[in-house]
């Protein structure tokens, strides 16, 4: 089944990074989750950049497990 090897690119808008320790602390818990396989976070943008073949929703659950707010756009 090809679907499985689609690789997408989605935005994560995120409330309450104020450094860069906080950037790194996104980046460093969302790059764990199995199937990602690039994350940027832009911090002035509050925004985490998500690359690769993935469950969005263990994205969104790793954001606030971090303590960090999911913001639906």
């Amino acid at each position: 089944d090809k679907e499985e090897n689609r690789s997408m690119r989605e935005k994560f808008r995120i409330k309450g990074m104020m450094c860069n320790h906080c950037k790194a602390n996104v980046e460093k818990s969302i790059a764990t989750i199995e199937g990602v396989t690039n994350v940027t976070v832009d911090l002035s943008e509050g925004i985490a950049y998500v690359e690769g073949n993935f469950d969005p929703a263990k994205i969104i659950a790793t954001i606030e497990e971090a303590g960090y707010e999911y913001i639906k756009e």
